[in-house]
Formats: structure tokens, C-alpha cells, sequence
């Protein structure tokens, strides 16, 4: 089972083809070659990558 790398929460919703939000901490995961991307949606509701605050292996698929 998928956990949220920021809060590490297993209340997860689907929202898209291998796209998550986290309904713990607010942000939005995508799944890419077996790494979990995170992203922060904006007022705008564009996406800002939160990727360099976690570490590599914290966004590892297990």
C-alpha cells in the first residue's frame, strides 16, 4: 500500500491515471518509473514540485 512520503498517511484518494491527493496533508502524488512525485496545487491550481524536500528514497515505490 502507497504511503504519503510528507506525512506518511495511507488516506490517499485516486484522482487520475497514476495521480493521488492526500487527504492528511493536502498534496497531490503522481507516479512515474516507480518514484512518487509530490506537488503542492496553488491558488491558481497550477502545481509546484515539493520533490527536493524529500529525500530519494522517502519517494520510493515499496
Amino acid at each position: 500500500m502507497m504511503k504519503c512520503p510528507n506525512c506518511q498517511s495511507k488516506d490517499l484518494g485516486k484522482i487520475g491515471v497514476n495521480q493521488y491527493y492526500c487527504w492528511n496533508c493536502f498534496i497531490e502524488l503522481s507516479i512515474g518509473k516507480e518514484t512518487i512525485h509530490t506537488h503542492q496545487v496553488e491558488e491558481d491550481g497550477s502545481l509546484s514540485s515539493l520533490d527536493d524536500l524529500f529525500d530519494e528514497q522517502l519517494r520510493k515505490l515499496s
